[in-house]
């Protein structure tokens, strides 16, 4: 167990901690821990790089870490109605068609190795960054409706194009 993988742990205890901050309307203490996750992931990445601290369990913790954290933030957003529900059932079945689509290629013994696309390292800053934004926006009672729109309209863009990319990449590969 290496000290970047502890901290990855801890992200993920975090994850339900977060979601009832939203829930209860924390949002000042919602947007800290969030924050704290995210540097929590730099953190552990730096480490893991910079002093050989990399491991296979690190490799599958991180990102299952990453998309913990924003499926739950977004599904939480929508439940307190700061997000309207459909761009979080959105995010979620994104994640949810990648990894079902990871589980049918290994059960039809076609294994499929999911990389990051450009496009997806894109849409999880998008999406990101805009949980950031609205939890910020709460916990200090901004009021930014046109940045928020843009983002909104923006993670909803670069979600659907994602998905679009990795089920082309799905389809390619069980097709040969």
């Amino acid at each position: 167990m290496t000290l970047p993988n502890l901290i990855t742990i801890a992200r993920l205890i975090l994850v339900p901690v977060v979601i009832a901050m939203i829930v209860a309307g924390q949002w000042f203490a919602a947007f800290v821990l969030f924050a704290i996750a995210g540097v929590s992931d730099a953190v552990d990445g730096f480490l893991a790089r910079r002093f050989g601290m990399k491991s296979e369990l690190g490799a599958y913790l991180d990102p299952l870490a990453d998309k913990a954290l924003l499926v739950s933030i977004y599904a939480g957003l929508a439940v307190a109605g700061v997000l309207p529900a459909w761009l979080a059932i959105l995010v979620i079945f994104r994640d949810i068609m990648i990894l079902m689509a990871v589980v049918l290629s290994w059960l039809m013994a076609r294994p499929l190795a999911i990389r990051p696309l450009c496009i997806s390292k894109m849409t999880t800053v998008a999406q990101i960054g805009f949980a950031g934004l609205v939890l910020g926006a709460r916990a200090f009672g901004l009021d930014l409706p046109i940045v928020h729109d843009l983002a909104l309209a923006a993670v909803a863009l670069l979600t659907l194009m994602s998905a679009g990319a990795y089920l082309a990449l799905w389809l390619r590969h069980m097709a040969t």
